[in-house]
């Protein structure tokens, strides 16, 4: 995967982050705070660190190598311009990085997926509504907000390891590996994270 541009200074748009060994007792947190007043060695130090696992989820929700390409550049282009936006307290920098990819990721698959419903209807020549989908749209929109609410009822832990496993589609081991944790502590943390989310969404067992 290339690496992103153009290469203008600034925060308009994305330096050039071309291969560089991480700073020296930085870590991905520190990383994004210099990254935030414009530091481009900082930033050259976070592409190396995650492009290869912004790439791989991406690839793995779109499918697509070169879409998934793009929606790498878009996340690191990004995370330029919103690394101010980055709160420790609330979760680690992969955990942040991670949820930006996957919001990227699922936003152009159901851009894409709109294009090809919008083709359809136009072949079709039909001017009907489907009323149900309508209501399946916001009961949809409604259980997503829902999702996010009870998110952050969640310890910083819980909602890290939940987000990786249920959001970003790693397996138990591989987010052990990601937060270096033992195996059955991360179950420990899925299995009472998920039991409080369902009782914030009143789901009935």
């Amino acid at each position: 995967m290339t690496s992103p541009g153009p290469h203008s200074r600034g925060h308009s748009a994305v330096p050039n982050a071309s291969p560089s060994p991480p700073a020296a007792g930085q870590t991905p947190e520190e990383l994004l705070r210099r990254t935030a007043v414009g530091e481009e060695a900082a930033f050259a130090s976070l592409y190396d660190l995650f492009s290869t696992r912004v790439f791989g989820l991406a690839k793995r929700i779109v499918r697509d190598p070169s879409q998934a390409e793009e929606v790498a550049q878009e996340v690191f282009l990004e995370i330029w311009r919103r690394a101010s936006r980055f709160d420790a307290g609330r979760g680690s920098a992969l955990s942040w990085v991670m949820t930006l990819t996957h919001g990227r990721s699922v936003d152009r698959v159901r851009s894409a997926q709109a294009a090809a419903d919008r083709d359809l209807r136009v072949a079709q020549s039909s001017t009907e509504r489907d009323v149900d989908s309508v209501v399946e749209a916001v009961e949809a929109s409604f259980e997503r907000r829902a999702v996010q609410r009870c998110l952050g009822s969640l310890t910083e832990l819980q909602r890290e390891s939940v987000t990786l496993a249920y959001y970003s589609g790693y397996s138990y081991r591989e987010v052990a590996e990601l937060l270096s944790a033992p195996l059955p502590t991360i179950k420990t943390r899925l299995r009472d994270g998920l039991i409080r989310l369902r009782d914030c969404l009143g789901v009935a067992t």
